[in-house]
């Protein structure tokens, strides 16, 4: 059995917002856990036709700081037909008003190619995440690497890395047709020396200065929330009628050196 306990991590999605963001509830994994937190977890391929435990790990009961107008909870997170929803909803949960769904990975990974095919939400106040993390609730150094879809704006997604917790790197792209009309590919290959940020199979952003590039092996995360008192990054929060929902068809990781996993993918096609 996996324990659960509480930590507190300080956790903050830009360095021009200059907030501490604490109380995060992560998943401590045991043995396995820490090994991988070393070596780095194996490709795989995720379809969701349902939601595998040894896999993935639901958040639940806790919300990441005051910036976030909702709690995370298990029922906002299901998956079906080869589809992962992450909901946000209007009810009162713990102290929040409304509750948001994240996932995240048991095991850590390292060096590779990470991939997911999404449908963001759009609406000003909200975020959606793809990103890898690891932190001093960990044990470790605030490693990340994102996609952030805000949804004031869905013609774009904002990249970012942190390397020891000092961010500032952020920038915006746009993405074909909007991040929130259909599904797109969204990808990033993490190498010692660089990271390289892809759209649809296209190459939209690198980073090749190796002091810019994280080191740690990082859990992966997928995540709707939303804020209602972060207007100049999110916009101000506006409600919506009825649970949204940021849909994901697929996610996966190919260490480097391993062969591709499936024809669409980025890793099939590097040099």
């Amino acid at each position: 059995m996996k324990s659960v306990e509480r930590e507190y991590v300080t956790l903050r999605k830009s360095a021009n917002r200059k907030l501490l963001l604490p109380l995060a509830l992560l998943c401590v994994v045991g043995a396995v856990g820490a090994s991988h937190a070393q070596q780095g977890g194996a490709s795989f391929v995720e379809e969701f036709d349902r939601i595998d435990g040894s896999r993935w790990y639901i958040s639940d009961g806790w919300a990441n700081g005051a910036h976030q107008n909702c709690t995370w909870s298990k029922d906002q997170v299901t998956a079906s037909d080869g589809i992962l929803r992450l909901g946000f909803t209007e009810r009162s949960t713990g102290d929040r008003d409304y509750a948001c769904g994240e996932i995240q990975t048991n095991t850590r990974f390292s060096y590779g190619t990470y991939e997911a095919r999404i449908q963001a939400v759009a609406g000003s106040g909200m975020n959606t995440g793809f990103f890898t993390y690891i932190g001093p609730a960990h044990g470790q150094p605030w490693d990340e690497i994102d996609f952030e879809f805000l949804g004031k704006d869905p013609s774009k997604v904002q990249l970012n890395q942190y390397v020891s917790g000092k961010g500032g790197n952020e920038k915006l792209v746009p993405v074909p047709g909007g991040a929130h009309e259909s599904f797109n590919d969204y990808a990033f290959v993490w190498e010692k020396d660089r990271i390289r940020w892809f759209i649809n199979g296209e190459l939209v952003h690198e980073v090749n200065d190796p002091d810019l590039v994280p080191s740690q092996a990082s859990k992966i995360y997928l995540s709707l929330w939303a804020s209602d008192n972060m207007e100049s990054w999110l916009g101000p929060f506006e409600q919506a009628e009825g649970t949204l929902s940021a849909q994901v068809e697929r996610v996966a990781f190919t260490a480097l050196g391993d062969a591709c996993q499936f024809p669409e993918s980025v890793a099939c096609t590097l040099d």
